[in-house]
């Protein structure tokens, strides 16, 4: 088998040192956590090795993205049942770019990448984003031999006990640029942008606004401690199909004058120097970037426990837990920490010598390529298993 692929790496035209062509399919194109991913990835690897592709499934800003970056992109519709026009447009994509190895994000990429992959002798490496292996993503796998990335470890245990051999799952943690996102940063000119008093403290909500982020528990959360501090305000930073419901409960609360729904940051890393507390209260989750990033801005955190969020916050060490769907707890450690201005700083500290030490981007992209690199071109094991 594998002297059959490196024959038909030959015959497309690639030799054994020339660079490894990655066909990423990317089942959605918002600006959310898994877009930045992959972005990141292919800004990282390295140009002299890797030539990338994309297929999307529709035009967005997050394709514009792609291009500025160097990437050709293809747009195709992506369905669970797929089309026979996009098995056959990826299918060509991949000829057409003598591709190596197709990666997919979310299960509508996976199962066009890995129907593509099985018709035209290509591995597939699929990357899961969430805290479970979805019914619908093992079956995948049953049907089209994949390899899996997961991104937490809760994620690669579940996917280990589901039968997926453990040559063909492996945990690798999602990374932060160390770089462009730092303690130090001045929030004045963003408050002042978005009408936030200086003096204010200020707890922040960074995300998509959909049910799994769970935007309407930290309304819900600004509600209890706007009862007991009133001069706390709250920025809700992000866009998504919940938007009108929670500007109602804004009003229905009597919050208007504390709540800031800002919209999509641009730049994120010039909203955290602006915060005091970074709260994340989402239903279900991967391993966020979100928390990894404010965390490396030297932000303390409040965190409900879902999926990757217990490997990120070290609990009383870099911020607060507390239990899915409880915003009531969130309220209260919020308070909790606004009380202790120095515990809240040293929290920040650690929380940044904890990225540092286990979630640099140079890591996790240093892991991806070895393990795209093996899939393309078999040899033995690297050590890419764990983060």
């Amino acid at each position: 088998m594998e002297a059959r692929k490196r024959q038909l790496r030959l015959r497309n035209g690639a030799s054994d040192d020339s660079p490894i062509r990655v066909l990423e399919i990317v089942g959605n194109a918002t600006v959310g956590g898994m877009e930045m991913y992959v972005r990141n990835m292919i800004q990282r690897f390295p140009a002299d090795q890797f030539e990338v592709t994309c297929i999307v499934p529709y035009e967005s800003p997050f394709t514009a993205i792609l291009r500025q970056i160097g990437c050709t992109v293809y747009v195709t519709t992506m369905e669970d049942d797929p089309r026979w026009r996009s098995i056959q447009l990826t299918m060509e994509v991949a000829r057409l770019h003598n591709i190596d190895v197709m990666h997919a994000h979310m299960p509508k990429a996976h199962v066009l990448a890995g129907l593509a992959g099985n018709l035209l002798d290509i591995p597939v490496l699929v990357t899961l984003h969430s805290m479970n292996v979805t019914t619908q993503e093992y079956g995948i796998w049953r049907a089209v031999g994949s390899t899996m990335i997961t991104v937490c470890q809760e994620t690669y245990t579940q996917a280990l006990a589901m039968g997926v051999p453990p040559d063909k799952v492996y945990c690798i943690s999602n990374g932060v640029d160390l770089e462009r996102f730092q303690p130090g940063g001045d929030g004045t000119g963003w408050r002042l942008a978005h009408n936030i008093p200086l003096d204010a403290p200020l707890l922040g909500f960074v995300g998509r606004l959909e049910h799994e982020k769970g935007p309407d528990h930290f309304v819900r959360a600004a509600q209890i401690i706007h009862r007991e501090r009133p001069d706390v305000h709250f920025a809700m930073v992000g866009q998504g199909g919940m938007r009108e419901h929670l500007r109602n409960m804004v009003h229905d609360f009597r919050l208007e004058d504390v709540f800031h729904l800002v919209g999509l940051a641009q730049k994120p890393e010039e909203v955290y120097p602006a915060l005091d507390i970074l709260v994340q209260t989402s239903r279900t989750e991967g391993m966020p970037l979100v928390l990894l990033e404010g965390m490396a801005c030297g932000l303390p955190t409040v965190a409900m426990i879902a999926g990757g969020v217990r490997e990120v916050v070290e609990n009383e060490a870099t911020g607060l837990i507390v239990f899915p769907e409880d915003w009531e707890s969130v309220a209260w450690r919020s308070l909790e920490m606004l009380t202790t201005p120095e515990r809240m700083a040293a929290m920040g500290r650690a929380g940044r010598q904890r990225v540092e030490r286990m979630f640099d981007l140079q890591l996790t992209v240093r892991r991806t390529a070895d393990l795209l690199r093996h899939l393309a071109r078999p040899e033995p094991a690297r050590q890419y298993r764990s983060a």
